[in-house]
């Protein structure tokens, strides 16, 4: 029965026959036969059908959150019974937003040390997308914004603080300033995320209550794609602080923080509410928890510099 579960999850993902059994390793006549039995057990149609995937009926979307608690519960059976028999191994899916994405490392790499076994798959996300792919059980964990936009039923660990700055050439006129407000920052031509982006959604927000619009003269899904253009030193953009040490700056470009409001929001590390959590979710948090406490020890000494 639970090959079957696997099946409605597969169907939820993928909204489509085909690639449903696709993914499940199965032909598309197993898949249908597998959703038809668990129909005639159930006493209830799951899922409307024409020639195509049209949804689910509403006892199927019952049944599909019983599947993914199920299914769910069955892999962290496995992984416990597994570390039993030969130590923490296996595989973490995790994905993050770009303004978080290179800051993974920053816990898979202590983690891996712990834990030479266990590989790994890292995906670039919308904070949207994090949700829907965690509720899916098509990711582990994901690295997204906690205090901006509602989270839903996750189980979350704040992990440090994003600020703002403007990156632009040294020869702009606000290079040489020690803040530039989100008015002033709205004259100049930008490299932005693109609008799907919370952290672009965020901008956005900021500078109209500034009482302007974003000049966005190049948009991207990429953060590497907005570092390189404003690297040229022909292109302005505005970045979280954290990110430009990482990364690095060439000599021509200068990160002068935005203020007015001097604005702060938190990412964090979330994971599925689901109890028990499976043992490598869980080291992976308690890993992240271990980060947390080192990158609010640098904010801490950082907002002390700047006082």
């Amino acid at each position: 029965m639970i090959d079957k579960l696997e099946f409605l999850i597969a169907i939820a993902q993928e909204k489509h026959f085909g690639r449903a059994a696709e993914a499940c390793g199965v032909t598309q006549p197993t898949l249908s036969a597998g959703v038809k039995q668990i129909e005639e057990t159930l006493g209830v149609l799951l899922v409307r059908r024409g020639s195509r995937f049209l949804g689910f009926t509403g006892e199927g979307e019952r049944v599909l959150e019983w599947a993914r608690r199920i299914v769910s519960d069955v892999r962290a059976l496995k992984q416990d019974v597994d570390q039993l028999k030969r130590g923490l191994t296996g595989h973490l899916r995790i994905a993050a937003v770009p303004t978080a994405l290179p800051m993974v490392a920053a816990i898979t790499t202590p983690f891996h040390a712990r834990y030479p076994e266990v590989h790994y798959t890292v995906l670039s996300r919308t904070s949207e997308e994090i949700l829907e792919l965690i509720a899916n059980l098509e990711i582990d964990a994901g690295l997204t914004y906690l205090d901006n936009e509602p989270l839903g039923k996750v189980s979350a660990i704040p992990l440090y603080r994003e600020r703002y700055c403007l990156l632009t050439t040294q020869e702009n006129e606000f290079a040489k300033r020690e803040t530039v407000t989100w008015a002033e920052v709205a004259s100049i031509p930008l490299c932005l995320l693109t609008r799907d982006m919370q952290n672009r959604r965020i901008i956005d927000r900021h500078l109209q209550q500034a009482g302007a619009t974003a000049s966005a003269k190049l948009e991207s899904d990429s953060m590497i794609v907005l570092f390189a253009h404003i690297q040229t030193g022909q292109w302005s953009g505005i970045m979280p602080e954290k990110l430009t040490g990482i990364f690095g700056l060439s000599p021509a470009i200068r990160a002068v923080p935005i203020v007015r409001p001097d604005t702060m929001y938190t990412i964090g590390l979330v994971a599925g509410p689901r109890e028990p959590i499976t043992p490598l979710v869980s080291a992976f948090m308690r890993e992240a928890k271990r980060v947390a406490s080192d990158l609010d020890a640098t904010v801490l000494s950082s907002d002390r510099h700047r006082t």
